[in-house]
């Protein structure tokens, strides 16, 4: 299973950036998928999910209401629109594919995923 993330870079605290992540076209429509993110020194953090279906999404305290996560199953691809970004969500962007196709359970828990992408980094400056 390959999880191919892009989009991340440097931007100034306020700005917008949008993340993207291609998925496996064999079983992408099929699972749910997540955004963590890992800032130097800490540990990987739940950002977002949304359901296999598209209809649900969670999120973490700290982005609700700045980031939207979406999908696009027909191009097999997740997406994270940031807005208002700060520079405390600097931090290496990972996606995320749900261990069990067909199930939406404990999408915000790290151990319910068990495909990752390679990481895209997101720097704000302030």
């Amino acid at each position: 299973v390959q999880l191919q993330a892009s989009g991340g870079g440097l931007v100034q605290a306020g700005d917008s950036l949008s993340l993207s992540c291609v998925g496996d076209e064999r079983t992408f429509s099929r699972v749910g998928m997540g955004w963590f993110r890992q800032a130097p020194g800490k540990d990987r953090e739940f950002v977002a999910a949304i359901s296999v279906s598209g209809d649900s999404t969670y999120y973490a305290d700290s982005v609700k209401g700045r980031f939207t996560i979406s999908r696009d199953n027909a191009k097999n691809t997740v997406y994270l629109k940031m807005n208002s970004l700060r520079p405390e969500d600097t931090a290496t962007y990972y996606c995320a594919r749900h261990r069990n196709p067909g199930y939406n359970q404990n999408m915000t828990l790290r151990t319910s995923y068990a495909y990752w992408g390679q990481g895209t980094l997101v720097t704000v400056s302030s």
